[in-house]
């Protein structure tokens, strides 16, 4: 881990922090139990704190090198775009819900499964736009 540190690599780890986010919703907002549960949620926990020590260190080190602007420009371009895919899955889900079709547990479902959707897109957005950037 002593290379260089990418604006690649800090938005392609948002997808685990989703994913993160995904598993904690479900601990979460779970109505049963099993005895294998509790060796999950030990391992996201664990996981969780040495991924957030290792990610401290290598966002500390990209804070102290020069930013191209041009690779932030399609950041933001891949923003704008997952800003409104994000507008359309929240109207979505708040009609399902304004007309009894999707309950409060399953509505969370969908938000946090609309996050980990968008983090994946984003980073490819990211990808594709940034390559045609470079060429």
């Amino acid at each position: 881990m002593k290379s260089n540190v990418t604006l690649k690599e800090i938005v392609g780890t948002k997808i685990i922090y989703a994913l993160l986010l995904v598993c904690y919703y479900w601990m979460w907002a779970r109505q049963d139990w099993h005895q294998y549960y509790g060796v999950i949620q030990n391992t996201v926990f664990i996981f969780t704190i040495a991924f957030f020590a290792i990610r401290a260190n290598r966002v500390r080190k990209y804070g102290k090198k020069e930013q191209d602007q041009r690779t932030i420009q399609v950041l933001q371009k891949a923003d704008a775009i997952g800003l409104k895919i994000m507008v359309a899955a929240v109207m979505f889900i708040a009609a399902g819900c304004a007309v009894a079709f999707i309950d409060g547990r399953t509505a969370g479902y969908a938000l946090v499964g609309t996050i980990f959707a968008l983090t994946v897109i984003r980073y490819v957005l990211f990808c594709v736009m940034g390559k045609g950037e470079t060429a």
